[in-house]
This record gives structure tokens, C-alpha cells and sequence, in this order.
């Protein structure tokens, strides 16, 4: 009976144990940012299999996976020969097939050792990021292969949709730059897939040709849109961010005041007035003093391929005309939808160091207030983020709600590479 008792609590222990190692992002973890901040930010666990030295060495130096990259540049060598310019011939050899991504993926499991290179990057790095949190769950060595599947994916979307001309999730903002159509379009990818055989002929890491054609692709579609303002802590919310650590969170009822954008439809305007009005609304909230810091949300959106920057015009907007510090105002300049619009603010709170216990409320129209709260935000989020980042609190106003961040929001959204 002692015995059945012992190996119980060694076997509930080490499930208290292996559940506390199985996730720690932390929040000072600093983000390795690799050659781009879209590279990172879309990638990255391929951003460490090339910036941590001994990663880097081991992969280089195995022989199973030098063999996979030889094959995979000589595929190139010989898909500009023989593709003749067909769009989906050039773009079928840049991406992935799942025959490599199982093969590369096994490979990295027998590599996995919990005290080598391999092992060391998932509990220093994998695990702290948080950017695969949805992997939490799996074993260290599984949520590496999952990484790495998830990345490969991810390449193979970005190669789909910004060279092959698929249709993204949301075609009339994210779609492609180019008339697949046009005549002189097969040309161009043709030069596009020179380009990359030229870059990557002399890699010595497996991924190195596919994820170059993935970044080319968003290179030349000026799609590059998701590093704009980083590292933002020291750009466009240093004022803000300097300030964090001086806050008295006890004096406020909530966190920040999240404004999620609206776009305009016309080129020319660089604020909505929708999106007046809901900072309008905020900044009221703000001199209430129901929070310390407004957070601003919302990218280059509508109309498609705007140059204006939701966010940062709103920031503009409350400054000059509400009269609201610069240094209360934070901005989240990268999200495209509702769903982001959140996500990237519980992103935000976790890594700026604002306590993640603390509610928070958004402060918008009527309509989208009560989209968020009682409609269907959740539902799509778990359809596009495979995950809700927020739980709801208690509506306060028509136009506001409560909010709880969730730590699932770190997690890297292959499928949305303009805002992963």
C-alpha cells in the first residue's frame, strides 16, 4: 500500500513539475530578432535555428539534413529549366512538400536531446517566448517538431498566396499585389525565383531557400508591413513605455483603454470618422481616470494597401486635438482585424510589464462594443487564431466592456503573415 501511495505522489508531483516546465513565457524574454523583424515575427523558430551558434552548427553539420538542403537547391537549379515560367511550377518548388516537412521533422526529433543545442532552445527560448504557446501541452521535443511544421506551413501560405496568387483570409485587404493574369506576371516570378536560387545556392541550412523565397515574396508585394515601428518599445511608444514602471496600478480601476481602429474608404482620408469618435469616446473615459494608458489599435488596412496607419493616426488625432499625453497613449500599429485588434493588446500588456491579472476594457461604437462582447468575436477568433485571447468581463457602457488578457495570445499565427 506504501508503495502504490509513494509511486502516486511521484507520479502527481512530477505532473505538477512537468506542467509548471511545460509553459513559462516570460515577460522580460527578449524576442532574438534575426535578419527582420517580419522574419521573427512570422518564424521564429527558424529565426534561432540561425542566430543561437550551436543550433546553427549542429543542423549545418548533419548529414541527413545537408542532404535535404543539396536536394532541395538542386530542385531549384532544375524548376528554372524545366517550369518555363509557370507560376505554379516555380512556386511549387520554393515551398515546402510535406514529404520534406516529415522527413526534416523526424530528423529533428532524433536531434532533440534535452541537454544539447536542440534542447537547451526550447526550454531558453521556445518555451519563454511564448510564441508557440498552443503547443504547451506536448513534450519539449514535440513542440519543437510542431514548431517547426507550423513555420514550414506558414512558408508555404506566404509562397500560396504572394506568388501563386492564392486567396488569402481576407482577399480584399491581403491579397496579392499583382495581376497573376497579366502576361508579363509569370516573367517576374520567373526573376523571382532566380533571385532566390542566387541567395540561397551556397545555404547550409535546409530552410534557407523556401523561407527566402517567402520574404522575397513579401518584399516585392510591399507587404512588409508587420516590423514597421519596431522595436516599438524604443520608437513609437518609448513615451509610454518609459513611463510604465512609475504607475500606481492600485489608483486605477483598469489597465489600458483599448480602441480598436476604423478604417476609411477613401485613399485620401487619414482618420475615419468613425474612428474619431471612438477616440473621442476613449479620451473621455481617460480624463475619467479609469486607466493609465489609452492603447490605440489597428495597421495599414483599409482601404487596400493604404498608406495611412490606423493607429498612428489615432494616436495623432488625441494628441493634438482630445489633449491627451503622448506619454498615455500606446500604439498597436499591426492589427487587421477585431480579433488582432485584441490579441496584439494582450501581446502588449504581457511584454510592456502591465500586470496581466488586471482587467481591462475596450472603448468603441456601440456595434462593434457589442460584437465584442455578446456577439460572435470569440467563435471567430477560435476559427482564426485557433484560440481566444481575452476573457470577457461585464459591460460597463454601450460602448464599453471588460476584458481579461490571456497568455494564449503570444502564440505565432501562420496564416497571417502581414500580422502573425
Amino acid at each position: 500500500m506504501k508503495k502504490i501511495y509513494f509511486l502516486f505522489l511521484f507520479w502527481l508531483i512530477s505532473g505538477i513539475v512537468s506542467q509548471s516546465q511545460a509553459q513559462n513565457a516570460k515577460a522580460n524574454y527578449a524576442i532574438i530578432k534575426g535578419k527582420s523583424f517580419v522574419q521573427s515575427k512570422n518564424y521564429y523558430l527558424l529565426t534561432l535555428f540561425q542566430n543561437l551558434p550551436e543550433v546553427k552548427h549542429l543542423l549545418s553539420n548533419d548529414a541527413t539534413l545537408k542532404s535535404i538542403t543539396a536536394k532541395k537547391i538542386e530542385a531549384l537549379d532544375n524548376a528554372s529549366k524545366q517550369c518555363q515560367n509557370k507560376v505554379s511550377c516555380l512556386s511549387e518548388s520554393m515551398q515546402f512538400s510535406e514529404t520534406e516537412i516529415e522527413e526534416i521533422g523526424n530528423r529533428l526529433g532524433v536531434l532533440y536531446e534535452e541537454n544539447n543545442a536542440l534542447g537547451k532552445l526550447v526550454s531558453e527560448h521556445l518555451i519563454p517566448s511564448g510564441t508557440y504557446i498552443l503547443a504547451q501541452k506536448l513534450t519539449p521535443k514535440e513542440q519543437l517538431i510542431k514548431a517547426w511544421e507550423q513555420d514550414a506551413r506558414g512558408i508555404n501560405f506566404t509562397i500560396g498566396v504572394y506568388v501563386a496568387g492564392q486567396k488569402p483570409n481576407y482577399p480584399n485587404i491581403d491579397s496579392i499585389s499583382f495581376k497573376v493574369t497579366h502576361k508579363s506576371y509569370p516573367q517576374l516570378v520567373g526573376d523571382l525565383h532566380k533571385t532566390v536560387h542566387e541567395e540561397s545556392k551556397k545555404a547550409n541550412l535546409f530552410f534557407v531557400p523556401s523561407i527566402t523565397a517567402a520574404l522575397l515574396a513579401l518584399e516585392i508585394n510591399e507587404r512588409e508591413q508587420v516590423a514597421d515601428f519596431e522595436p516599438m518599445a524604443s520608437t513609437v511608444n518609448k513615451l509610454a513605455f518609459d513611463r510604465i514602471k512609475t504607475i500606481n496600478w492600485k489608483a486605477f480601476p483598469y489597465s489600458v483603454i483599448l480602441v480598436p481602429g476604423a478604417g476609411p474608404e477613401e485613399p485620401e482620408v487619414t482618420l475615419s470618422a468613425g474612428g474619431m469618435l471612438r477616440c473621442r469616446v476613449a479620451a473621455l473615459r481617460y480624463f475619467e481616470g479609469l486607466a493609465p494608458f489609452v492603447v490605440v489599435s489597428g495597421g495599414n488596412v483599409h482601404p487596400y494597401k493604404t498608406k495611412f496607419n490606423e493607429a498612428i493616426e489615432m494616436k495623432k488625432f488625441m494628441v493634438e486635438k482630445l489633449k491627451v499625453p503622448a506619454n498615455a497613449i500606446i500604439v498597436e500599429p499591426h492589427a487587421r482585424h477585431t480579433t488582432t485588434n485584441m490579441r496584439n493588446t494582450a501581446r502588449l500588456i504581457f511584454r510592456y510589464g502591465i500586470p496581466f491579472d488586471k482587467a481591462c476594457i475596450t472603448s468603441t461604437s456601440k456595434s462593434q462594443s457589442m460584437y465584442i462582447q455578446e456577439l460572435n468575436l470569440d467563435k471567430r477568433c477560435e476559427k482564426e487564431l485557433n484560440h481566444v485571447p481575452y476573457r470577457k468581463g461585464k459591460r460597463l457602457s454601450e460602448t464599453e466592456a471588460e476584458f481579461y488578457p490571456l497568455i494564449e495570445a503570444l502564440q505565432i499565427n501562420a496564416l497571417e503573415p502581414l500580422d502573425p
